[in-house]
């Protein structure tokens, strides 16, 4: 299985959003991109970690590609806000993409600069990154939509 790494707001509705497209083995939401290894839900409200909410994406290169998250990524949130999604204001929910070798720098370079130049009214400010010190979120964080909201079978 091959990994991507996505930052695109808070991390419930972008991990759900992601766990349904075909050829996603698995998600966990989780910390990335900041000063210190570990960290916890508070430290990153606090501002001082440098860390965003992301979501670790698990998938099989045989039924989707790494492109085609990207584009995926770039659908389901506003990539041209700086430090905010919706009503979430902070660095934590800052758009980013992580990558982990040069392949995948080299993809999400190609799309962000091909969506600037012709999908977006304003600039695109996604960070593309490598990814540093991931943690994965507190458990209660995890599949948090499913949890919360079973019982409306979403």
């Amino acid at each position: 299985m091959s990994k991507a790494l996505f930052g695109a707001g808070c991390f419930w509705g972008v991990e759900k959003k992601f766990s349904e497209l075909k050829g996603v083995t698995s998600t966990e939401v989780g910390y990335s991109q900041g000063i210190t290894e570990q960290t916890t839900y508070e430290e990153v409200c606090s501002g001082n970690t440098n860390h965003a909410e992301v979501i670790l994406v698990s998938f099989d290169e045989s039924q989707t590609s790494y492109a085609n998250l990207v584009d995926f990524f770039f659908q389901i949130h506003d990539p041209t806000t700086l430090n905010q999604q919706g009503p979430d204001r902070g660095s934590q929910y800052r758009s980013l993409i992580g990558f982990y070798d040069d392949s995948q720098e080299k993809v999400a370079t190609e799309i962000t600069k091909k969506l600037n130049d012709s999908q977006f009214d304003q600039k695109i400010t996604t960070v593309i990154e490598p990814v540093k010190n991931y943690c994965p979120a507190e458990e209660y964080h995890q599949k948090y939509i499913e949890k919360k909201y079973s019982f409306l079978n979403i």
